[in-house]
């Protein structure tokens, strides 16, 4: 059984998109129909921006949202996918390919998400981190001692690689004890905000109105959902766990466990880079990862 995952920020390049944009008319109307929803032309900065430009929050998000769209637009003629799964953004991603959301309306939410994010970041000093080679359990255990800030784990990525979200302050405490535990590394990220952690309750608040405001189709396939790393097809309950989201962990590893027992043999990554084929190759290392073509 074939799976399509969709990687979330952090994926972009300069130059993303633009041999889908060449490759057709389909593929063109695709990221005009972007530039027209946005209302400034997103391509512009994926083809040609620097760095700098493709991490401004109302770029990053978008950008990687359309690449992904895009490429499993690319492949959808020849193949379908049995189950879908996104990393954080990337479930938006995974919900327009499955038909759950209209490509405008799904585009519309990232820019909210983003920009509501954004505005959550500004509220209070935050940050994440990663935490290399120590059991999931301990940096649970090390986060929940640290009562007296913000500090929970973020994003199971892989057996060994948890990133961890929280308060400036109780994110270096945690990685303090992180390296006395027996952490091979506990490294503060270059990120703007402490996502999927409570931090982003105004965030959310934001977003479940948006969500709210917007029609939910049943998917053609089953999306495994950051939330709870479960099957869903229901449109409200799909709903209630995309909002439920933003202040909660991203369960990559227990999705593709989940995946690959019902089935899955065949995971497809659809987006800029090859970061999600590589962690669900440490989480089970017999099945085939690959991006597309």
């Amino acid at each position: 059984m074939k799976a399509f995952v969709f990687p979330g920020q952090g994926a972009q390049f300069s130059g993303m998109g633009k041999d889908f944009y060449e490759r057709s008319d389909e593929f063109k109307a695709l990221f005009e129909r972007a530039n027209e929803v946005l209302g400034y032309r997103i391509t512009d900065i994926m083809f040609n921006g620097t760095d700098d430009e493709l991490k401004q929050t109302k770029v990053t998000q978008p950008a990687v949202f359309l690449h992904s769209v895009a490429a499993a637009k690319s492949i959808l003629g020849e193949v379908k996918p049995d189950m879908v799964a996104g990393h954080s953004l990337g479930e938006f991603s995974a919900l327009v390919v499955a038909g759950a959301l209209s490509f405008d309306d799904g585009l519309n939410l990232v820019l909210h998400r983003a920009m509501a994010m954004q505005r959550a970041c500004e509220m209070q000093p935050s940050t994440m981190a990663a935490i290399i080679a120590l059991p999931d359990e301990k940096v649970e255990e090390i986060c929940a001692s640290i009562n007296d800030e913000v500090c929970v784990a973020a994003n199971y990525n892989c057996p060994g690689q948890i990133v961890i979200s929280g308060s400036v302050p109780g994110i270096e405490r945690a990685c303090e004890l992180m390296k006395a535990a027996g952490a091979k590394r506990a490294l503060v990220l270059k990120v703007g905000g402490a996502f999927h952690s409570p931090l982003m309750e105004p965030a959310k608040q934001e977003l479940e109105e948006a969500i709210n405001s917007v029609k939910f189709n049943t998917p053609s396939c089953p999306i495994y959902q950051n939330v709870n790393a479960l099957p869903q097809t229901d449109p409200e309950e799909i709903k209630k766990n995309l909002i439920a989201q933003l202040t909660s962990p991203v369960r990559w590893t227990q999705s593709v466990r989940n995946m690959i027992a019902d089935g899955a043999d065949e995971f497809i990554e659809c987006g800029p880079g090859s970061v999600l084929q590589g962690l669900i190759k440490k989480i089970d290392a017999n099945v085939n990862a690959h991006g597309v073509a």
